[in-house]
């Protein structure tokens, strides 16, 4: 079987710059998503897309292995451009790669850019975002429609940065004649929803559908670079004309349309840079209104939420004085909890010669007492024993009030005996 496939990158509606690179050729899909901000993340995804790239040709029977080896080769290779150059300390790039061998696909996978299967009518997300939030999903804290608002969406725990050589997830699936792979950047599947890319790949060629892919994503607010690669797996061989393809910050390779036209060649007019910059292929979209089945991006360029602080709340004094008063509140519950304990507590002791019951624990802080004076008995220190007298001297702790009553009553006793 052979993959009929188109790839577009577009720079979105916000950017200055566009930090996607991908590719797609007859063995390999690749959506590489920088994630360095100001420290060149169009470089950290353009260098792992070229040395992936390689990847682009028939497979041996260890496709996993082959996959594997090409994603820590980028790894490496990004470690080098930073020691090159430390300035670019911090740069890295998520990365999902989709390898091909005419009967089954072998995927490798970090970071959140996704690959789907639509397969038979039904589409199915294949990867597994490495982030915050997703971890928070897993660990059913929040649900899957919380985390497209949560403040922490955009936070990545594993990219390829050339340092923590993280592993990335890997597998493999069987290919079936029909089947439809679409791998993007968090540009796409992190504003359109399941039912909407479903939508899209259910019909047309694979040029029409990554057309429709980035159009809807910038229609519903997109803040972000957009790239999608869309492939079908046909028994049939894609034409002569249709090469290689490399989009985004990668981009080296020119776009060849089938001659004569055809229904790639319809969309032809599409494939043009917009912006100083760009590499994208797609005019920017006008208008603020999201369509159905989108859901709203951040205000916010998601890039810049990564690595910015946010600014301080309006009424940050506000929540600053209810926290201090949720934490004085809990430590007078505290408090009140001990002396109510302390209260509960009885001793027999000595004052001025009695003695004397006192509520209250046998300690004291300073400037302020933890018992006091309860009962005053007619039992005198000076008629009991030396032994007694020393011990009731240096205080006797009761079980409660009962107790510390026996107590008082032996002493009277044994005062009465010494009297006689």
């Amino acid at each position: 079987m052979f993959l009929h496939y188109s790839a577009i990158s577009d720079v979105g509606r916000v950017r200055r710059e566009n930090q996607d690179s991908g590719y797609a050729g007859p063995w390999l899909l690749t959506v590489c998503d920088g994630v360095g901000g100001a420290v060149r993340g169009d470089l950290a995804s353009s260098t792992a897309v070229q040395a992936l790239r390689k990847l682009d040709q028939q497979p041996d029977e260890d496709i996993l292995g082959q996959v594997a080896g090409a994603v820590h080769r980028a790894d490496d290779r990004i470690a080098e451009i930073v020691e090159e150059d430390p300035a670019l300390n911090g740069t890295s790039t998520t990365a999902t790669v989709v390898l091909f061998d005419g009967d089954r696909f072998g995927v490798g996978h970090i970071g959140d850019s996704r690959a789907y299967l639509y397969r038979r009518g039904e589409l199915r997300q294949l990867t597994h975002d490495h982030t915050f939030v997703q971890s928070l999903i897993d660990e059913g804290r929040i649900t899957e429609e919380q985390s497209r608002t949560h403040p922490h969406r955009n936070l990545i725990l594993k990219a390829l940065d050339g340092i923590r050589h993280e592993e990335p997830d890997l597998f493999e699936f069987p290919a079936e004649a029909g089947d439809r792979v679409f791998v993007c950047s968090d540009g796409a599947c992190g504003t359109l929803t399941h039912e909407k890319m479903k939508d899209i790949l259910a019909s047309g060629t694979p040029d029409f559908a990554a057309v429709e892919l980035v159009r809807a994503s910038l229609e519903a607010g997109s803040t972000d670079n957009v790239t999608c690669i869309v492939a079908d797996v046909s028994e049939e061989a894609p034409p002569e004309e249709l090469q290689p393809l490399l989009v985004g910050a990668a981009a080296d390779l020119p776009r060849r349309m089938p001659i004569g036209g055809g229904v790639a060649g319809a969309v032809g007019g599409l494939f043009r840079g917009h912006r100083s910059g760009d590499t994208g292929e797609i005019p920017p979209v006008a208008g603020e209104d999201v369509p159905a089945g989108a859901y709203v991006a951040d205000p916010i360029d998601p890039e810049t939420a990564r690595y910015a602080p946010r600014a301080p709340g309006r009424f940050g004094w506000l929540r600053r004085l209810m926290v201090a008063a949720v934490l004085l509140g809990l430590a007078w519950i505290v408090l009140a909890a001990g002396w109510s304990w302390s209260q509960q507590q009885f001793y027999v002791g000595d004052q001025d010669g009695k003695v004397t019951i006192f509520r209250g624990i046998d300690a004291d802080l300073p400037g302020f007492s933890l018992s006091h004076a309860y009962e005053t008995t007619d039992v005198d220190l000076d008629r009991l024993s030396e032994i007694d007298a020393e011990a009731v001297r240096e205080n006797i702790e009761a079980d409660d009030l009962d107790d510390a009553r026996q107590i008082v009553d032996n002493y009277a006793a044994r005062q009465d005996v010494e009297a006689g």
